[in-house]
C-alpha cells in the first residue's frame, strides 16, 4: 500500500496515472514505479545550461538572493542546498561578500557541509525532486539555526490542468506541492510561514 513520503498519508486517489494526490498534505505524489534513478537524473541535470555568470540565470534565482541580501549581513553564514551543475546563487552572493557553501548530492557531494549550523539555507528548484521530503525537512531543520530562514524555490500547483503542465512533465519533478502542502510542513516542522506565493516560499525556525 502506497504512503506519501511527507506525511505517511496512505494513498488512494490519483489526479494522472503517474501521480497520487495526496489527502493528509495535499502533495501531488509520484508513484514510485515511476521515478526515475540517479542515473537518470544526473543525465537530465546535466542537461541544463547552468551558466553562474549569465544575467537570465542570476535573475531566475533573484527572488532567493534579493530575499538572503534584505535580510541577512555578511556575518551570516549560508547554504546553497542542491546547488546543481551551476551554483549560481553562491556565485552572486559571494560576490556580495557573503559566506554560503554549496551542497548538491551529485555535483557538490562535500558531505562536511551538513555537518554545520546556517543562519539560511537557499534551495532552487530543488523541493520537487525530493524522493523522501519528510527526511529532507528533517536534515534542512537540523541545519539552521533558530530564527534561521529556509529560502525556498519550486513551482506551486494551483489547478492548472496536471497532465499537461510543464512542472508535471519533468521526468525528475516527483514531488509537487500546492501551497497547503507548504503550510502542513511549517506546522510539523515548527517553523513559521514568512513568506509565500506561486514561486517563493520563505520559512523561519522558531
Amino acid at each position: 500500500m502506497a504512503t506519501c513520503p511527507l506525511c505517511q498519508n496512505i494513498l488512494n486517489k490519483k489526479i494522472d496515472p503517474e501521480y497520487y494526490d495526496c489527502g493528509g498534505c495535499w502533495a501531488l505524489v509520484k508513484k514510485t514505479e515511476y521515478l526515475p534513478s540517479s542515473e537518470e537524473e544526473i543525465l537530465r541535470y546535466q542537461l541544463h545550461n547552468n551558466d553562474v555568470n549569465d544575467p537570465e540565470y542570476q535573475k531566475f534565482t533573484a527572488p532567493i538572493t534579493d530575499h538572503i541580501l534584505a535580510n541577512f549581513t555578511k556575518e551570516h553564514i549560508g547554504l546553497d542546498f542542491g546547488s546543481g551543475t551551476g551554483p549560481v546563487i553562491t556565485k552572486v552572493l559571494r560576490d556580495k561578500g557573503y559566506y554560503v557553501i554549496p551542497y548538491d548530492p551529485y555535483f557538490q557531494p562535500d558531505t562536511s557541509a551538513l555537518s554545520k549550523k546556517y543562519d539560511f539555507i537557499a534551495s532552487c528548484e530543488v523541493f520537487e525532486h525530493f524522493h523522501h521530503p519528510a527526511k529532507e525537512m528533517d536534515l534542512l531543520c537540523n541545519l539552521l539555526n533558530p530564527g534561521g530562514h529556509l529560502v525556498i524555490k519550486t513551482h506551486i500547483y494551483n489547478g492548472q490542468s496536471f497532465p499537461n503542465w510543464y512542472y508535471r512533465k519533468d521526468p525528475t519533478h516527483v514531488f509537487i506541492y500546492r501551497s497547503d502542502t507548504f503550510r502542513y510542513i511549517s506546522l510539523h516542522w515548527d517553523l513559521a510561514l514568512i513568506h509565500i506565493d506561486e514561486r517563493l516560499i520563505v520559512m523561519r525556525k522558531n
